[in-house]
């Protein structure tokens, strides 16, 4: 056998070159896309200060046993340094099996999931309705999507004051359900109606986004599978099942994480709505914030721990999640 070396450089032809270090490789990069890492920078900084440095900070408190009486503070002219401790996972072990866990922890953690799967649902459900109706040759059909666009378009504290204001003993639902002799439920009281109030003013404001996400999808399913359905005589129950829900696949996909993400985290509905007065209607993230901004001494240690426990959940969830959808895709190309 007959190896050819290059005079010039002394290797032989063929051979690869050793892969360079880590350090040439980013220097390089740096060197050939300087302008896009110089693009980039100002929003690093700002994702760094606003979410990774109090997510490392949060994590860490979990690891103590601060509270608003051990934190650093100052009073007038004096500071007062903080004297918390580490004490591992304590906090953890507390939360999930402590005593008191199925009170502070798994009740609302049931309730949680529940609410999610209620909402998120019932998002789906009507936002495809909805959508299936406005992709239909209508006269009218923009001003009915402007219609239906608007519990989006507005701030959500607005939306959400006027339905407080509608469930309160003498509003506008209650005085219709008297009028038509029905009994007046306690929505904003009793702890079964502050829930159903919670998943109706959620539903109301959630579907929008469901219902434009499902219209754009279907918008873009191409009207000759459609028509190649009718021919071989398939009803409309059959086209929907056969054409528009799989060409709907990766749109709802999407959306449903989204929903369930934005859903699982929903502070400002429940808040709004219920403020300090429903602890049995509060989900996980308003529990925490009631541990730590709600009442005193503020549980710091606990609201962070709290917080990472919901980031773990949400996580694990994306993750099999995202790994159910690719196994079902792999599944159908088959």
């Amino acid at each position: 056998m007959t190896v050819v070396i290059d005079r010039a450089t002394g290797k032989r032809r063929g051979e690869r070159a050793p892969r360079p270090g880590p350090l040439q490789r980013m220097k390089h990069s740096y060197q050939r896309y300087w302008y896009a890492y110089a693009m980039i920078a100002p929003v690093v900084v700002v994702l760094g200060v606003l979410v990774l440095y109090p997510l490392a900070r949060g994590i860490y408190l979990t690891f103590t046993d601060a509270t608003s009486l051990n934190s650093a503070r100052t009073i007038g002219v004096n500071h007062i340094d903080a004297t918390y401790k580490f004490i591992g996972l304590d906090n953890y072990a507390d939360i999930l099996w402590g005593p008191t866990a199925y009170d502070r922890f798994w009740s609302h953690f049931i309730w949680t999931i529940v609410w999610t799967a209620l909402c998120v649902l019932l998002h789906y459900v009507i936002g495809l309705g909805l959508a299936l109706l406005l992709n239909q040759k209508l006269r009218g059909r923009t001003f009915y999507r402007l219609i239906l666009v608007l519990p989006w378009a507005v701030p959500t504290f607005v939306t959400v004051f006027g339905w407080r204001f509608m469930l309160a003993d003498g509003g506008v639902i209650n005085s219709m359900l008297e009028a038509v002799h029905l009994p007046t439920p306690l929505w904003l009281e009793d702890t079964f109606w502050q829930r159903f109030a919670a998943i109706m003013v959620n539903t109301w404001c959630g579907v929008p986004f469901m219902m434009v996400s499902l219209l754009g999808g279907l918008q873009s399913i191409d009207g000759v599978l459609y028509e190649a359905a009718e021919m071989d005589g398939a009803n409309a129950w059959q086209r929907f099942r056969h054409v528009t829900l799989p060409g709907l696949r990766s749109v709802s996909s999407t959306v449903v994480l989204l929903g369930i993400i934005w859903t699982f985290n929903q502070f400002a509905i429940i808040f709004l709505l219920f403020g300090d007065t429903a602890p049995d209607a509060q989900i996980l993230v308003t529990w925490a914030y009631q541990l730590g901004f709600g009442q005193q001494p503020r549980d710091y240690a606990q609201s962070a721990a709290y917080g990472v426990l919901l980031l773990s959940i949400l996580i694990v969830f994306t993750s099999v999640y995202r790994r159910w959808l690719a196994r079902n895709e792999q599944q159908l190309a088959i």
